[in-house]
């Protein structure tokens, strides 16, 4: 192998496989990646005769997590399941989204089928809602390019606390990293605990980790329930935390098809803003 390139470029140019610069730099830092059979940093400058391989580090198929989803679309190359809240999506954990896939949904029958589905992005723990699961190679590096892309467009629903504007747009940057947010108010009523609290929908324009929950939090606003984020006295027990992904749309991976899911919030929404609403009208009349 010959070229005057550094070992992460040289595989973001070449390495179809893995679909994005961050997952390049994520297989380099686990091993999947090596050069000359060693695991290397990204920026190590290739030489004559170098050689990368790709190593599997999933050889294994994962143990079934017999836990029943929601499986809102599927065909033979993707799915979208709704995650429930206080479930990692995957991790060294036996509880997880991905160990609990192959026993709700069915297997490709496609050629280039992976041996398990796999998600191809994540949600927090505490965050329920829509989640897109690849079924084939292709989805996967194709669903994985989208999102470098930013052609995967999601929306999200959250009550946060205080009296939130109309609208607008949060620019914070998270991890030194560039982000930015919009959203837009439904609805704001009066609460005896926190004054106000809103329905707002939320559009991130970036992917950064926990970015709706920060910049929530930076305008004066964290989601009700975020005990990263959130104030302490504030937090509701036992509540979990109110913010769901509840809108996808992106062009299907092989067909091109505009493809648009919509769920609504989680029951606890609509319960915890009724139950405000008359707590509020009672200790006021």
């Amino acid at each position: 192998m010959a070229g005057a390139e550094r070992f992460n470029v040289y595989c973001e140019k070449h390495l179809t496989i893995i679909p994005s610069r961050k997952g390049i730099k994520k297989a380099i830092k686990k091993g999947e990646l090596r050069l000359n059979g060693e695991v290397v940093e990204g920026g190590r400058w290739l030489k004559e005769k170098d050689i990368i391989t790709l190593v599997d580090l999933e050889l294994n198929p994962p143990k079934t997590y017999h836990k029943k989803l929601e499986v809102h679309y599927e065909d033979e190359d993707l799915a979208i399941i709704i995650k429930p809240a206080g479930i990692s999506v995957s991790g060294n954990q036996f509880k997880t989204i991905q160990n609990a896939l192959q026993h709700n949904l069915r297997p490709s029958i496609k050629q280039d089928a992976l041996p398990w589905p796999l998600p191809v992005h994540r949600l927090d723990n505490q965050t329920s809602g829509l989640l897109i699961i690849a079924k084939t190679k292709t989805s996967r590096v194709r669903l994985g390019q989208a999102f470098e892309h930013k052609t995967i467009h999601k929306k999200y629903h959250a009550l946060v606390i205080g009296k939130t504007p109309y609208s607008g747009r949060i620019q914070v940057p998270i991890d030194d990293k560039k982000s930015a947010s919009t959203y837009r108010t439904i609805k704001t009523l009066p609460s005896l605990k926190n004054e106000f609290l809103s329905l707002v929908e939320l559009s991130p324009e970036t992917g950064r980790t926990h970015q709706l929950r920060i910049h929530c939090a930076h305008m004066g606003h964290p989601i009700l329930g975020d005990k990263l984020y959130g104030k302490a006295d504030l937090i509701l027990k036992h509540k979990g935390l109110f913010l769901c992904a509840t809108s996808l749309r992106f062009n299907h991976p092989i067909t091109d098809e505009n493809l648009e899911f919509n769920i609504s919030a989680p029951n606890k929404f609509e319960t915890r803003m009724l139950n405000e609403a008359r707590r509020f009208a009672i200790k006021t009349t």
